[in-house]
């Protein structure tokens, strides 16, 4: 199998996924027990009478049947068209635009910090398998697995903001409001990453090419790189590649503690005020996060190593 016939094949396995992710979050809002016509009104500060929840709920297409408003939304997400806010009556769409790149952003410096920390981190702990610096690695594994995220963001804010000054507190104008942020969510990924590239490592380095490529005069260091690296960090590439919707929905959180407008605060002040809108375009987004999440790590793996494009074209016997 080619690799673009392989490329549109894991492309075309998303539209039954994300058609999924859209007809969930829509049902799940209609289930919920407060009428989207009354929300609107409530938030809107206008008494909800019988006559002005019928207006509305015509103006907002909910006087049709559900298929027809599902499918209604499905050309609105066709269009890039996610609807108006209730509450502040602007496009979500837009609202989306200016919030997303700090989220998108903060994401991907923090899984990019992770990586580049985890992959000499787990080589080193590899290598010198049960010695100190082995055990070093283990135990700054362990903190960064068991240590709250809440916890590490106020005790960087505490030490790094208020008593050094090195970082600013809040905001997100520059690279300097970023610095803090990513570590806090990277501490605990750097954890998983290094223990699975070890674990891989060690596996890798007991295979019988590698005793081959020792009597053929091969050094540690062109094993590691050439032979064992390469399929060590297959475990790590998928991991990344789901972490990446969870970095996403999970910076909630800490964008909240360093006061960041990114996507979170804008999700929490939705739920908050019942904006129907934002919420269920919001979980469709972050589905489809996971999913290009998901895309790009089996695009990874398949580059790395081109028998799984083999396996797929046999039909996975």
């Amino acid at each position: 199998m080619k690799l673009y016939s392989y490329v549109w094949k894991r492309i075309l396995t998303m539209v039954p996924v994300l058609l999924g992710a859209s007809f969930v979050s829509f049902l799940l809002l209609r289930l919920t027990p407060v009428d989207p016509a009354k929300a609107y009104l409530s938030v809107s500060n206008i008494r909800p009478t019988e006559e002005a929840i019928q207006a509305i709920r015509s103006q907002l297409g909910l006087d049709v049947p559900f298929w027809t408003q599902y499918a209604n939304w499905l050309w609105q997400l066709c269009r890039f068209d996610f609807g108006t806010s209730f509450f502040s009556k602007l496009s979500v769409g837009s609202e989306f635009m200016n919030r997303l790149p700090i989220t998108a952003a903060l994401a991907l410096v923090s899984l990019l910090l992770a990586i580049a920390v985890s992959v000499p981190l787990g080589i080193v702990s590899a290598l010198g398998k049960n010695r100190p610096i082995d055990h070093i690695c283990r135990f700054l594994a362990f903190l960064g697995a068991s240590l709250p995220q809440f916890w590490l963001a106020y005790m960087l804010i505490y030490f790094l903001s208020v008593k050094m000054d090195w970082f600013p507190l809040q905001g997100a104008e520059s690279w300097r409001y970023y610095v803090l942020p990513s570590f806090t969510l990277a501490f605990s990924l750097i954890a998983t990453y290094s223990r699975l590239l070890r674990a891989g490592l060690l596996e890798g380095l007991e295979e019988p090419f590698v005793l081959y490529a020792r009597a053929r005069g091969l050094g540690t260091y062109a094993i590691l790189t050439k032979h064992v690296l390469r399929h060590a960090v297959r475990p790590v590439v998928t991991a990344a590649g789901m972490n990446l919707g969870k970095l996403f929905t999970g910076t909630v959180i800490v964008e909240q503690i360093f006061g960041m407008p990114g996507m979170g605060g804008f999700f929490l002040e939705s739920v908050f005020h019942r904006d129907y809108p934002v919420i269920q375009s919001y979980i469709f987004v972050m589905a489809f996060v996971f999913v290009l999440g998901n895309l790009a790590a089996d695009l990874i793996q398949a580059w790395i190593d081109p028998r799984l494009t083999r396996f797929e074209e046999k039909g996975g016997k």
